[in-house]
């Protein structure tokens, strides 16, 4: 039961980034980011708050054969929060955490980031 939870806390982005407002675009990076860094993505659901409740970010996460990984955003702070967490039962995968997590934050471009780690079980 070991793994590798990484997280992010990203300020100063861009409130006009796409990635910040558009579910689909941010499902796509996300996708990609999960292909590129050699995990398996098994399923994914983003929920974008609309203007009635105050909110105009995302909610995101996608299921990883190996755990999971989760975004969320506010535009109105330019602050992202990022969560990564692979299991390391039949093989290592932390190299493939960090590649995740390192593209998602290069895709938001923020000014300031703030990563945390917990090693798992």
């Amino acid at each position: 039961m070991q793994g590798l939870h990484l997280t992010a806390d990203l300020r100063g982005v861009d409130p006009a980034l796409a990635l910040m407002t558009d579910a689909a675009r941010l499902a796509a990076v996300c996708r990609e980011a999960v292909r590129t860094a050699g995990l398996s993505g098994v399923a994914e659901l983003m929920h974008r708050f609309g203007p009635a409740d105050g909110q105009a970010g995302i909610t995101g996460v996608v299921l990883l054969a190996e755990s999971h990984m989760a975004v969320h955003t506010w535009p109105e702070l330019g602050g992202v929060t990022l969560d990564v967490y692979v299991c390391n039962y039949g093989s290592d995968n932390s190299d493939k955490a960090r590649a995740l997590l390192e593209a998602l934050i290069a895709s938001f471009q923020p000014t300031e980031v703030r990563r945390q780690q917990l090693l798992r079980g």
